[in-house]
């Protein structure tokens, strides 16, 4: 391998995409972003962000110098259809690059970033929610990760549309919404005046109102709402209680299905509902000491996690705990 070999890694998500180039010793010498580049959203914008991100990362190197890349991608299965590969190719050509990019999913890229070590499980909680078992940091098996509208229990979505939810059973038995029902009015409904369920028929006509506007918007959006959630969690409202507590309990469900209570490899928890300043994200820490042996951590930066994996395909020994450390913290 020639001293002058480089690695480069990446992370496709829905709202950004990062390119990281570093030296076989750890060391970061490109960086480029992008807007989103989730290739099951809008595959051809995805595909132009991938190559905008490529191009910049790649400013004033020699992309033949690129040995190996590892790049993550949330919705990464859209890749094998045929006509969305081949945009994401032509991006990866146009940059110059010559050797063959591994896409993981991003599971394997979270656990990455989160330890060095080469099994254990992964929960990514964000906009959706998924879990994974890692062996010889490879994916061997998953639970969840169904999407929003088959799954995706205990996520940002799952708690937006559980609070619509309960702002609808609100108006079923005509009860005051209280702080977790109005915001969530105030977000769907701008301007909304609560003096309105004084009239007749005003429970129905807010009700209408509430369904027209959320089924006018793409579901994922519900996600939106999670803050909300959070937001009267923190302000002591006891329906956004239930609702954090139900979702740490479906997230350790989750894990459960694929980890055992007497296992002691590492959880790595991603995604901002997971989070460690997240009242979900608390709660899963909390429920799984309780339940399960092995140390629990938080995933870093998902790009510095395909960066070393990046390495290790290069050359295995470069996979190691002081590279990792670089790279990630």
């Amino acid at each position: 391998m020639p001293a002058s070999t480089l690695v480069l890694g990446g992370d496709l998500g829905g709202t950004s995409t990062r390119i990281v180039i570093a030296d076989p010793e750890g060391n970061v010498v490109g960086r480029g972003a992008a807007a989103g580049g989730n290739p099951t959203s809008h595959p051809t914008t995805a595909a132009a962000n991938f190559g905008q991100a490529l191009h910049t990362a790649l400013t004033g190197l020699d992309p033949a110098r690129v040995g190996a890349a590892v790049i993550g991608a949330a919705g990464g299965s859209a890749l094998a259809v045929p006509e969305v590969k081949a945009q994401f190719d032509a991006a990866w050509s146009g940059a110059g690059l010559a050797t063959e990019a591994q896409f993981l999913g991003d599971l394997e890229v979270a656990f990455a970033s989160g330890t060095p070590e080469p099994d254990g499980h992964v929960l990514i909680s964000g906009t959706g929610s998924n879990a994974g078992l890692v062996v010889d940091h490879r994916l061997v098996r998953t639970a969840g990760g169904h999407g929003w509208l088959l799954g995706d229990e205990g996520s940002g979505f799952w708690l937006g549309r559980e609070a619509v939810r309960s702002v609808l059973l609100a108006f079923d038995l005509e009860e005051p919404l209280g702080l977790l029902g109005e915001s969530v009015l105030q977000a769907l409904l701008p301007g909304h005046d609560s003096a309105i369920f004084a009239q007749r028929d005003g429970y129905e006509i807010v009700r209408n109102d509430v369904i027209r506007v959320v089924n006018n918007r793409p579901p994922v959006l519900l996600a939106e709402l999670a803050r909300t959630v959070v937001s009267s969690y923190e302000q002591g409202d006891k329906t956004a209680h239930a609702l954090v507590k139900r979702a740490a309990d479906l997230l350790i469900e989750t894990v459960g299905r694929i980890r055992t209570t007497k296992d002691t490899t590492p959880l790595i928890l991603a995604g901002s509902v997971a989070g460690e300043q997240s009242p979900v994200g608390r709660l899963l820490r909390e429920a799984f000491h309780e339940q399960f042996e092995g140390e629990i951590l938080t995933a870093r930066d998902g790009v510095s996690g395909a960066t070393w994996l990046a390495l290790g395909a290069l050359d295995p020994a470069l996979a190691n705990e002081a590279n990792h450390t670089r790279l990630v913290s």
